[in-house]
């Protein structure tokens, strides 16, 4: 056998190795509801400094944004959170999943950071367990 056609196979198998998983869709489940879940979202969205936001739909739940830079190319991703009798569901479609990146497990390992920050802050409303002490009263005459 020739040489040259040895290395065609070779080839093409390292190829078909390198080309991504087009278009998938993750699903997580969580036991809370999606109200308490969207802003662990959008604190990841906002704030790891990781993903450029296209667009965030409050009254949908959904979101789409996109990651990635000059040596992997940006890639485009949604989320969306869908109620379930359980609690919440947590689509991540991505638009790449391959050898270098894991788009959606790198997104949800951030919400559930976020999901875990926002639950230790307190409450921004809530209130000091104690009142301020006041001066007593003056006596009237």
């Amino acid at each position: 056998m020739k040489p040259a056609i040895l290395a065609m196979p070779v080839a093409l198998l390292m190829l078909s190795s390198a080309v991504p998983a087009i278009a998938k869709t993750h699903k997580d489940t969580y036991t809370i509801p999606c109200s308490t879940l969207w802003p662990a979202v959008k604190d990841t969205l906002r704030n790891s400094g990781k993903y450029g936001i296209i667009s965030i739909a409050n009254d949908e739940l959904t979101a789409s944004y996109n990651i990635g830079g000059n040596l992997t190319g940006k890639r485009v991703n949604t989320v969306l959170l869908n109620t379930i009798p359980t609690g919440c569901e947590m689509q991540i479609q991505t638009a790449y999943s391959g050898f270098v990146n894991n788009d959606a497990s790198d997104f949800k390992a951030r919400v559930d950071a976020s999901l875990a920050k926002l639950k230790a802050a307190p409450a921004a409303d809530a209130k000091p367990d104690t009142a301020p002490a006041s001066p007593p009263p003056s006596p009237k005459n």
